[in-house]
């Protein structure tokens, strides 16, 4: 008599959430297995990767990065350039330089550049703020509106200002919300409560539920995954049920073993290369770990994790 395995899917299922409009358009999670168990049952939207576009990517000084990006001086120009990356299904773009401690741009500004994005790409588009409270808020609300259509995640409502964010970005405008906390399941359950508190339909809501640079405590973040997919899909917990995305490049790439040169550091290597591995270990561990999407910044290791996506899925 032949072997037949005992699969065993959950009863709970991860939502699906779609980004994005047209052909191009994804949909992370949907799935009700542990990540890449399809051993018990196919998973229904494979992971996907965000690349990083920052309006002070003129700052980065790998040449991986540097040759990737040569010629552009804008964001849209950039953004066009990242859309090429073979693995990349979403553009990230950050507003690092609106935060009212550093270059406090004007918010005019950065929806202008948004919009110029919005008009040269045809993929996904995630914002991310300068993690400043008021100011993302702020700007938050002014991108939703001016990219009204799209389909765009905003990283991230917290909870000093989720009903701001909530309410522009999602009831305003219809867009997709994340909600970011700190390796906590019980403050990500609670912020995923209080936004569907002001009617933000869970299908709008993405988690961010905090990363870091694998050897930087990570563990804290391997155990917080655990957690919050085991009770989405074991225990059925709606309101741990939303998808989760893992913004991997922010991290990575300023750690030590990613900034330190080799004349400080000859016996590590080369830095491009180490900031390559960094970023691709990280990535590795959250999608194993659970995650649905991760964002990235190196053309090589995203083409990596897809490929590892590929091959598990």
């Amino acid at each position: 008599m032949s072997f037949v395995p005992k699969t065993a899917p959950f009863s709970g299922k991860i939502n699906a959430v779609t980004l994005g409009t047209g052909d191009k358009a994804i949909t992370i999670g949907g799935q009700n297995v542990l990540p890449f168990y399809t051993f018990d049952a196919a998973i229904e939207n494979a992971p996907k990767i965000g690349i990083e576009i920052s309006d002070t990517a003129d700052q980065w000084d790998v040449a991986g990065l540097t040759e990737l990006y040569a010629g552009c001086t804008t964001m849209a120009e950039r953004a066009a350039k990242a859309e090429t990356v073979e693995g990349a299904d979403f553009i990230c773009l950050v507003f690092e330089s609106a935060d009212p401690n550093g270059d406090n741009r004007p918010v005019a500004d950065c929806v202008a550049d948004a919009k110029a994005v919005a008009e040269v790409v045809t993929k996904p588009i995630v914002v991310m703020g300068c993690k400043h409270l008021e100011k993302d808020a702020e700007l938050f609300g002014a991108i939703a509106e001016a990219l009204a259509g799209k389909n765009v995640l905003f990283m991230s409502a917290k909870n000093e200002n989720y009903k701001t964010v909530g309410a522009s970005v999602a009831l305003a405008n219809n867009q997709k919300v994340g909600a970011e906390t700190a390796d906590d399941i019980n403050l990500a359950k609670q912020l995923n409560i209080m936004l569907k508190g002001l009617n933000v339909p869970a299908e709008s809501i993405v988690m961010n539920i905090g990363c870091a640079a694998v050897g930087y405590g990570y563990e804290y973040v391997a155990s917080t995954l655990d957690r919050v997919r085991l009770a989405a899909l074991a225990q059925s917990d709606a309101d741990l049920q939303m998808p989760i995305i893992a913004t991997v490049s922010a991290d990575t790439w300023a750690v030590k073993e990613s900034t330190a040169s080799e004349e400080d550091e000859p016996a590590w290597g080369n830095r491009e290369e180490r900031g390559i591995d960094m970023e691709v270990s990280t990535a590795a561990a959250n999608l194993t770990g659970g995650a649905d999407a991760v964002i990235m910044r190196h053309p090589v290791a995203i083409a990596t994790i897809k490929k590892f996506i590929a091959e598990l899925v």
